[in-house]
């Protein structure tokens, strides 16, 4: 995938820095998620199962799989997160056109999504849910879950995307000074500075390393490193990871893909012992920059990633202060063709900021285990 030098975007902060963007944008689905989508299909068909069931957020992680099943002659069933499928109807739209079947979560098909509704009726969903729902379903012998961030084997999918970043760059001659990415599950941003981290730890170069995460769910910033179930219902194994609660609902912001209550445990040891540092952004700030870049560069992001491009313009404006040429590495993970109704929000003013109460942070890290 395309390494980008956002020439446009310096020249509109005025800043010294030189800010790189590994677009995965490019891909069947529009996100980095079939780096991890393809391998798993194949696998799985060649161990002979016939289905595989997964969540969604956004809907990226649910087009990746969808895609790849249809690649390999495999079944799949998919439970999108309810604010997403009813933020981003074409992504269920793309789902289906590959011959995935999609439903809303919480539904009534599963004993645990009838449990969430039983109690609010309302509910707007949560990828914790809608892994509970999509593990449920997976009994059968013939039928596996797919999981598309979190997991060690993810990560390592995904660290194609700082290996590619690693040599483009030394094409050009930079190395970075900062490396920014997104954070939900993780596998995005541990698939971009993964690889740099091993260059750092042999010495060879000394980039800083940020998480940016949405302030409605700031598994990171705010949550406990403990060990929690991965999902709603406690079907997954206890995980040792920064998590807010597997019962923590997140408010329904427009990044979709963000909304998980925990993080992936080898990221979560990791910001355990100070390898990288994270922050929390509003989502009206994100999409601000989201606008700011699609003027410049011509590409439309995904909310998620939007939230880097917030931390690396601000580090691009600060560089503007202080004359620093620093060198921005950050990974726009997805376009945003499908997330307009998102944008129509800002642009309308219509779109708000959601920030976690901490009596509703403390009530949801009652439950864990």
């Amino acid at each position: 995938t395309p390494l980008i030098r956002a020439h446009r975007l310096e020249h509109a902060l005025g800043t010294p820095a030189r800010i790189y963007v590994k677009y995965e944008g490019v891909s069947p689905v529009g996100s980095h998620k079939p780096n991890t989508a393809v391998p798993q299909a194949y696998y799985n068909a060649r161990q002979g199962i016939r289905r595989l069931t997964t969540e969604t957020g956004a809907g990226q992680w649910g087009s990746a799989l969808a895609f790849a099943c249809a690649q390999f002659a495999l079944e799949c069933e998919i439970w999108m997160v309810r604010a997403s499928y009813d933020q981003k109807p074409y992504r269920r739209s793309m789902m289906e056109l590959y011959g995935a079947q999609v439903h809303a979560s919480p539904s009534r098909l599963t004993a645990s999504g009838a449990k969430i509704l039983a109690d609010d009726p309302v509910s707007p969903g949560s990828l914790g849910i809608a892994i509970s729902e999509a593990v449920e379903s997976a009994s059968p012998d013939d039928t596996r879950y797919a999981l598309g961030s979190v997991l060690n084997h993810v990560l390592m999918h995904q660290t194609v995307i700082g290996e590619e970043a690693l040599e483009q760059l030394a094409l050009v001659g930079d190395t970075p000074d900062l490396i920014v990415g997104c954070t939900g599950g993780g596998s995005n941003f541990a698939g971009l500075f993964f690889p740099f981290l091993r260059e750092k730890l042999q010495g060879r170069m000394n980039p800083a390393i940020r998480a940016v995460e949405p302030d409605a769910c700031p598994s990171f910033t705010r949550g406990r490193y403990a060990y929690d179930f991965g999902d709603t219902a406690g079907f997954t194994p206890l995980l040792k990871m920064h998590t807010l609660g597997h019962d923590f609902v997140p408010d329904p912001i427009h990044a979709g893909g963000l909304r998980y209550h925990g993080m992936a445990p080898l990221l979560s040891h990791m910001y355990d012992l100070d390898v990288f540092e994270a922050e929390a952004k509003p989502q009206r700030e994100c999409f601000e920059a989201g606008i700011l870049f699609a003027r410049t560069e011509g590409i439309v992001p995904a909310p998620e990633p939007t939230h880097a491009l917030a931390a690396a313009i601000a580090e691009a404006r600060h560089c503007a202060e202080t004359g620093e040429p620093k060198v921005i590495l950050t990974a726009l993970c997805g376009h945003g063709h499908l997330d307009m109704a998102a944008y129509d929000r800002y642009l309308s003013g219509e779109m708000e900021d959601h920030t976690l109460p901490q009596s509703r942070l403390d009530e949801a890290l009652t439950t864990l285990p």
